[in-house]
């Protein structure tokens, strides 16, 4: 449906090139945050939107997922955003909010609004009045019909998915994909019962819809978060500190990009592995124990020997850089008489900022690629790939 701007309208032209900027930032912030999508279009010339609202973060997925041509403005409440300057600052500039009063001349607000319409832009409503609690939606306020009939554009419902998780009422923020559904414009003579009823219809079908997904990252995901997953990255660290090849980082980029928001915490869990195992691996050297240590060279071992010898424990300092294998430093150094303790202060250290800053940064890398978690059987074959071409080109420059 194409509605033609009224012969001599003076509204404004919709300023697009404010509109694509809001729209590069609140696209790259949910990007960040687990991801937006949208599916279908609004209608080329002006349109009164209407849409579901649970969160704050609706405002974000309407400005990231409209099109930018439409230059949205947002209604807002006026005794809320518009109450202080720095709230009305932010509303108006980052949100394109304009104040819209909740108790009295509200109407006229919306109706100021008629020009632009006419125009070519689009403004968003939240005919509900305030945000509802999950799975829920109220009843709609008129007003946003009255205003596409005063303009004579069409009504388009909206539906969000997402948000209510990715910063709940009253809640903290916290990573989700939100999904934006467009859906196809009603006349300017609908009831609000008819754009409710839209909206529902519309959000149910988002919110049923089944994400695509690999089988092998949600198995991954349900491991790494429960206790089970800390305890994997424990023992896969632990090991590894003590003979086990293959070093913790892995597990990191196994798990962490499966379940972004455990990162830290399975972090943590690899960092202690690490530390504890290294303890034993040490304690054993001392007392003549020697354990295999699979794709180490004798390079390596003569290299950490005259570290030791010149920096004492605080030669460990160089394992994260060197490709040198944490066990190796940890057998060396049981082989001398530096105490334990200044080793393992020393470790946790070193050891900590290289397990906690690749951690995360799979972490972040998974919550860039969340929509894209389908190809995670692919990401695994590449990683595995890259990781035995680093290790291979590791023993190789110490052999």
């Amino acid at each position: 449906m194409r509605v033609r701007t009224r012969p001599g309208a003076t509204g404004r032209r919709p300023q697009r090139g404010t509109a694509r900027l809001r729209r590069a930032l609140w696209w790259t912030l949910l990007t960040l945050t687990g991801g937006v999508e949208r599916r279908g279009q609004l209608p080329p010339g002006g349109c009164v939107v209407v849409a579901n609202h649970s969160s704050h973060a609706d405002t974000a997925a309407l400005l990231a997922a409209l099109d930018a041509r439409h230059a949205p403005a947002i209604g807002a409440a006026a005794d809320y955003w518009f109450a202080s300057p720095w709230r009305r600052r932010i509303c108006s500039r980052l949100a394109a909010g304009f104040p819209v009063r909740r108790t009295g001349g509200g109407m006229n607000d919306l109706l100021s609004r008629a020009d632009a319409l006419r125009a070519g832009a689009a403004v968003v409503l939240f005919p509900e009045g305030t945000r509802a609690r999950e799975g829920e939606l109220g009843a709609f306020h008129k007003g946003a019909l009255i205003l596409a009939r005063q303009a004579d554009v069409p009504v388009v419902p909206v539906a969000i998915a997402g948000t209510d998780r990715l910063l709940p009422k009253h809640g903290r923020l916290r990573p989700a994909l939100v999904r934006v559904t467009i859906g196809a414009p009603l006349p300017a003579t609908a009831t609000p019962g008819e754009a409710r009823d839209a909206v529902a219809a519309l959000h149910r079908r988002t919110t049923e819809e089944p994400l695509a997904d690999s089988p092998a990252r949600k198995r991954i995901a349900a491991v790494a978060a429960s206790r089970w997953g800390l305890v994997a990255g424990l023992l896969w660290a632990f090991a590894e500190a003590l003979s086990w090849p293959l070093m913790p980082e892995l597990f990191l980029g196994i798990a962490c990009v499966a379940l972004p928001r455990r990162a830290l915490k399975l972090s943590f869990a690899a960092l202690a592995g690490s530390l504890a195992g290294g303890l034993i691996a040490l304690q054993l050297a001392t007392a003549g124990v020697q354990l295999p240590q699979p794709l180490t060279t004798e390079r390596m071992r003569a290299q950490v020997r005259a570290e030791l010898a010149t920096e004492g424990a605080a030669a460990v300092r160089h394992q994260p850089w060197n490709g040198v294998p944490f066990k190796v430093y940890a057998r060396e150094t049981g082989r001398t008489d530096i105490a334990p303790q200044d080793w393992l202060a020393q470790s946790a250290l070193s050891r900590g900022s290289r397990t906690l800053t690749v951690g995360l940064a799979f972490g972040a890398l998974g919550f860039l690629v969340h929509r894209l978690r389908r190809f995670y059987g692919l990401y695994l074959a590449l990683l595995g790939g890259g990781f035995t071409l680093g290790l291979s080109l590791i023993v190789t420059g110490w052999s």
